[in-house]
């Protein structure tokens, strides 16, 4: 059963998920950079090879999990979704609108809608790396010629158009990262001994190789949230120990900066929002990260920020655009909420705007609360569609459900959902009285209105 509370807003620009078993086994946490204790977001759920993958709205951290199962947890109302079960440090890739993924499995790309629970795939053998364009209409992927060269690819996401890019001769490519304006690409090759950053104008075909490190060994590499910079871990050997330098370059390789060193033998570093300030593991002995470090791009100083247990990956959160938000009450009934601004009241219990809706009312039934919301969902005229999911909830203490809308639901209702919740005490409307508040909403904001209702 998941729980549907009022939370702040933490999970905006400036923070920090990370993989780690400093609570007995692998989970993914949280951290605020600017202190307090860390926050263990999962149960028992993580791997060593788990990566957090930030969506862009930051409501949501999708990773691969024990068992190799894709999770996606929501941030708001803390409940997971299992959606599938692919390899280890398989790339996880958010949509710009925070609904789908893309990953490969099986020689398949898979575009996965986390809001309706269906996909569709597209066969690509030896496909990998595939990731969204900032369109939200084509994807991006590397596969390997008959040459065993690496070459990208770019797709739409209903698998029509495809088209190679620039042409690779330079043998096998790793790492592929789109830029977050989605113009250039890095990679690095040729392996995993010899590791050299590179980057490629996807319009263009102009190549770039970054200088590195001095071994030749650059790991990790990340853009910067404004594209014009380049953060890596380089491998260096000072007898009788490796340890790694953060450095950044500019994207064609003609600014390299070192900002700070590591302990460990390669770190995974991650840009903070506002490209200011890098994270990154410390090994304080031995090859196992314990710690988290940030530096600050600008005065390159660096801050221990945490220390104990194992850590083996980190994901800063992204830039969110705060939506300005007014608050709905109703007397009636007797519920508030928060609600963007931009929507427009059109009748007497509901709004609208260009992106969602929302509209309330009451249902009067002695029934259990199971027996509701399945009548609810499977209405006879389907308003949510055939096989509509329906997950039990908690909102204030009180019993609820949560009905999000399948794939074939009438594009008339406008992706509509609903929330059904137990009023703490019956409320009266003229001669009637009502144990039951309903809330129906577009899917894409159904949670976050419903996450922090409030009974009057």
């Amino acid at each position: 059963m998941l729980t549907l509370q009022a939370v702040p807003q933490p999970f905006d620009p400036g923070w920090i998920a990370f993989t780690s078993d400093r609570g007995g086994t692998f989970d993914i946490w949280l951290l605020r950079p600017r202190g307090g204790p860390p926050a263990r977001l999962t149960q028992g759920l993580g791997a060593d090879y788990s990566v957090p993958y930030w969506s862009p709205d930051g409501r949501s951290i999708a990773f691969i999990g024990v068992n190799h199962v894709v999770h996606v947890l929501d941030l708001i109302s803390r409940s997971v979704a299992r959606i599938d079960q692919i390899e280890p440090y398989t790339l996880l890739s958010w949509s710009p609108d925070g609904r789908s993924l893309a990953y490969v499995k099986n020689g398949r790309i898979v575009v996965y809608d986390t809001l309706s629970h269906n996909s569709n795939s597209i066969a690509e053998p030896g496909a990998s790396d595939v990731q969204w364009f900032p369109s939200g209409t084509e994807l991006l992927f590397a596969a390997s010629d008959a040459s065993g060269n690496g070459q990208l690819f770019r797709i739409r996401a209903d698998g029509s158009n495809r088209r190679q890019l620039p042409k690779n001769t330079d043998g096998p490519i790793h790492d592929l990262r789109l830029s977050p304006d989605g113009t250039l690409a890095l990679y690095t090759f040729p392996g995993a001994s010899i590791s050299i950053i590179a980057t490629v104008n996807l319009a263009t075909g102009v190549v770039y190789t970054l200088p590195g490190g001095p071994l030749a060994k650059n790991y990790y590499p990340a853009w910067s949230p404004d594209s014009r910079s380049i953060a890596y871990s380089a491998t260096a050997f000072k007898e009788p120990l490796y340890y790694s330098l953060i450095q950044t370059d500019s994207r064609t390789g003609q600014n390299q900066r070192t900002l700070a060193a590591s302990g460990c033998f390669a770190t995974p570093v991650s840009w903070s929002p506002d490209s200011g300030s890098i994270a990154y593991t410390g090994c304080a002995s031995g090859d196992q990260a314990t710690q988290l470090w940030i530096v600050d791009f600008r005065q390159q100083q660096a801050v221990n920020v945490l220390s104990g247990g194992r850590i083996t990956a980190l994901q800063w959160s992204p830039r969110i655009r705060r939506t300005p938000e007014s608050i709905y009450t109703n007397s009636v009934y007797r519920v508030s909420f928060p609600y963007p601004s931009a929507w427009r009241q059109v009748s007497e219990d509901r709004y609208e705007g260009i992106d969602g809706f929302f509209q309330v009312s009451a249902i009067s039934s002695d029934d259990r609360l199971a027996e509701v919301c399945h009548a609810e969902a499977f209405h006879p005229l389907m308003p949510y569609g055939s096989s509509p999911q329906v997950s039990m909830a908690t909102i204030r203490g009180q019993e609820a459900c949560l009905i999000l809308p399948s794939a074939d639901q009438p594009a008339e209702m406008n992706n509509q959902a609903a929330l059904i919740a137990r009023y703490p005490q019956p409320i009266r409307i003229g001669e009637s009285f009502y144990n039951y508040f309903i809330l129906w909403a577009d899917a894409g904001h159904i949670r976050s209105l419903s996450s922090r209702l409030s009974f009057l």
